[in-house]
């Protein structure tokens, strides 16, 4: 194990990388290997370190595999002395040895770098989950957190997991926040929290930090997962302590401390994007009588816009679970990367609604969710054919309990895992296909079929049959309206008891 041997100076373990395949060994702060490897060449090895490397901690002279997610980089940012003198000092709230810190890059969480050190005395591990945002939003990290003062850049590629373990029991539990919010960020939030409580125990770090606002919802889906999880964490949230009230003060704390303004013209809507969606937030949004800008969408073209020929899509779905697409069988991340292309030139999955925030406020936004629109329409419409009336009413029922669970942060909540149970052995039977017809922003039904199919044509059919006697009719509808007629018989008894009393 020489090349553990060389490690970041904010690392009590030691915590590295190993690739079999291609003999590249590296660490959270250095590269032990031939030669030393930047970020961008990091990055541009991804596809061979991917399945070939994995996470090796190290505790005298121990050694345990890690779980199968590839951290493509962590870096240090300034020199040992510099750390040594920051995690001796107390700040000016209190002290912390070490904190991971959801890390955008963005001006927020550049400024809250600093702010961490100055006020807890403690080293900053910046932690960025790839769910499907985008490259653009992985690119240059390592430069702007090395800029902001962390000693750590961690990035994970979490989006099959996102895609399989969180995005595909909503979908099969048909959780759908207020009659249309697909869920998109309140998914995400959970796994991104999850992996910096792993970094966290990785690391040696005795708290975690998120640049949530106090008004919104995912403060309190990070920090549920985080005491879900790990209970011991000291959980740190600037935007409720700190006195900068806005962008500007925000620019003045970066200049302040030496820290490069990441931006220099603020998008005039507040987004959240992965792998599921793309929310806009923000600006003339915050007005409900105004219609959104044409130019503001950006996975979907205007459905005015989209081709004027249509396009069918098979979906292949194995106990509510998508598995391909027309005949292809796919990764989860995969399947759902090309839905979206495929909804997106189609303007499908455009969704503009006020929604009651968990903190008690009405907010206005608009949601693209072009693949999910698709899995949705398809997974509803096979179950059709393989639920009973009384399991898809209850089923309902429980989809809407499930949807409030995840828009309410209580992913790991007891109650939303054995709701997942029920929703796992209720679709046991959901298997087969179903055909849609894609069409300028409209999604229509063409085709569905299942072995597990309930339908049968000799039944449903207006011939008669074997099966169904269509005299039986007549005795059941007396016995189904008994209540009924026994309470028509009560009130014109009741009526006629009237009438006599006014004739007295």
């Amino acid at each position: 194990m020489a090349q553990l041997n060389t490690m970041s100076a904010c690392l009590p373990t030691n915590f590295a990388f190993h690739s079999k395949k291609s003999g590249l060994s590296f660490c959270h702060g250095s590269v032990a290997s031939q030669g030393r490897l930047s970020f961008q060449e990091l990055g541009a090895r991804k596809s061979e370190l991917q399945g070939n490397a994995f996470a090796v901690l190290s505790t005298n002279g121990g050694v345990t595999r890690a779980r199968n997610q590839v951290i493509k980089a962590a870096l240090p940012s300034y020199s040992e002395t510099e750390v040594a003198g920051s995690a001796n000092k107390r700040g000016l709230r209190g002290k912390l040895n070490k904190v991971v810190l959801a890390y955008s890059g963005g001006l927020d969480t550049s400024v809250i770098v600093p702010w961490l050190r100055e006020n807890y005395g403690c080293e900053v591990v910046c932690f960025t989950a790839d769910v499907g945002q985008g490259i653009k939003e992985l690119d240059g990290l390592e430069q702007k957190a090395k800029a902001s003062g962390a000693c750590q850049l961690v990035v994970r590629d979490l989006k099959e997991e996102f895609v399989k373990d969180y995005i595909f029991p909503c979908l099969r539990a048909g959780a759908v926040y207020e009659r249309k919010y697909l869920l998109g960020t309140s998914m995400a939030r959970p796994v991104i929290a999850k992996a910096m409580v792993d970094v966290a125990k990785a690391v040696g770090a005795d708290a975690v930090a998120h640049g949530c606002t106090g008004k919104g919802n995912d403060q309190v889906r990070f920090e549920l997962t985080f005491f879900a999880l790990d209970p011991t964490l000291n959980v740190v949230a600037p935007w409720r302590e700190w006195d900068i009230t806005g962008r500007e003060d925000a620019i003045e704390y970066a200049k302040k401390h030496n820290v490069p303004v990441p931006v220099t013209k603020k998008s005039i809507y507040s987004r959240d994007g992965n792998l599921w969606h793309l929310s806009h937030e923000g600006d003339i949004l915050e007005d409900p009588e105004n219609e959104p800008n044409k130019d503001m969408y950006m996975l979907t073209v205007d459905p005015e816009d989209a081709p004027d020929k249509p396009e069918y899509v098979d979906i292949g779905i194995v106990q509510g679970i998508p598995v391909s697409v027309n005949g292809q069988e796919l990764s989860p991340a995969s399947l759902l990367t090309k839905l979206n292309e495929i909804g997106g030139k189609h303007g499908i999955g455009r969704i503009d609604m006020v929604e009651n925030r968990l903190v008690g406020m009405k907010s206005r936004g608009v949601y693209e969710t072009p693949g999910g629109t698709i899995l949705f329409a398809a997974a509803r419409e096979l179950e059709s054919l393989t639920l009973d009336r009384e399991s898809v009413q209850f089923k309902d029922q429980l989809a809407l309990q499930y949807a409030e669970l995840v828009y309410a942060g209580r992913w790991f909540d007891p109650l939303r895992r054995s709701l997942d149970k029920f929703m796992e052995e209720i679709s046991a039977t959901t298997t087969g296909s179903v055909t849609l017809k894609l069409y300028k922003g409209s999604i229509t039904v063409t085709s569905r079929k299942s072995p597990y199919s309930l339908y049968r044509q000799d039944i449903s059919s207006f011939e008669n049959g074997d099966i169904y006697d269509q005299a039986d009719a007549g005795g059941f509808i007396r016995l189904y309206g008994l209540p009924m007629r026994v309470r028509a018989m009560l009130e014109n008894q009741n009526k006629t008891k009237d009438e006599d009393k006014e004739g007295i």
